[in-house]
């Protein structure tokens, strides 16, 4: 199990006239190689619940475990935790400072205590892990486009070799082709690394496309848990939450509603085109 959290509370500001409860009474666990969205109007708790899984906040009350660990614990590193959960913020090229691309790749590693023979084989590694071409690699972060930034901001955090990526809207302000890019190369190291992803995002066709199982954060609490396909059943409850289903999920329900014996819960384009086929093959 990658990680356990149990009555996880945090309250901003506790103890004065602007004590906020941020979260209340969150519990969940997240096995190894799964890929998690993470959904929730502003507000909802969710960039605060994501900073706890590698110790940036301390809760007021509740329990977070890393591979069977208490991070809290007398003695543990948080430092060797955030190398096995990475985070990635939202506008993670913000933080892009070194002279060129590959000196920015090889700072966390070299924070590590690793040899230079060591960072460099890993800056190499994660820089190929997001599909930077290596003609880019001696540029100064700040003459890429946006979405090249973004993998740069990833690839930094990918040269730890963390266990766990967790990234906060990672394709804010992006076109849609550079959208598509970035959530496939997240994609392909969920499955080809092995590596359980956390993903923040506000797109619910993003969350439908590649999460295999969703959770929903609503004024500090965890309201849904579930597959994709189990929390957009809920699309009503949703809406009043100020959070909505994919597009297409209304299209079929409006279709149904219309008469029209379209099958399943579809909840991303592809199962929507599958079951118009299979409706006029019949």
């Amino acid at each position: 199990m990658a990680i356990k959290v149990e009555g996880l509370n945090y309250i901003y500001g506790q103890g004065t006239a602007f004590e906020q409860h941020a979260l209340k009474d969150v519990s969940f666990e997240i096995p190894d190689n799964q890929f998690v969205g993470l959904i929730g109007h502003t507000g909802s708790g969710k960039s605060t619940l994501i900073q706890h899984l590698n110790g940036l906040i301390r809760p007021s009350s509740g329990t977070i475990w890393f591979n069977g660990t208490d991070i809290y614990s007398e003695g543990y590193s948080l430092k060797q935790l955030r190398s096995k959960v990475g985070l990635v913020f939202q506008y993670p090229e913000h933080q892009l400072f070194e002279i060129d691309v590959f000196s920015d790749v090889c700072y966390g590693p070299r924070n590590l205590g690793l040899n230079e023979e060591e960072i460099k084989e890993r800056a190499r590694e994660a820089l190929n892990l997001v599909g930077l071409k290596e003609k880019y690699w001696e540029q100064s972060p700040f003459e890429l486009s946006g979405g090249q930034k973004r993998r740069v901001a990833i690839a930094g955090v990918l040269a730890m070799r963390p266990e766990v990526l967790i990234l906060d809207e990672p394709t804010a302000g992006l076109d849609p082709r550079g959208r598509d890019e970035i959530l496939d190369q997240i994609k392909e190291l969920h499955s080809k690394q092995g590596m359980t992803i956390i993903l923040v995002s506000h797109s619910m066709e993003d969350i439908a496309r590649y999460a295999d199982r969703l959770m929903v954060m609503n004024h500090g609490e965890k309201t849904f848990d579930g597959t994709p396909k189990e929390v957009f059943e809920h699309y009503k409850e949703l809406e009043a939450m100020g959070l909505a289903a994919p597009q297409v999920t209304y299209i079929s329900h409006a279709l149904k509603e219309q008469g029209i014996p379209i099958e399943g819960d579809i909840t991303t384009v592809e199962e929507a085109r599958d079951a118009i086929l299979r409706l006029l093959g019949k």
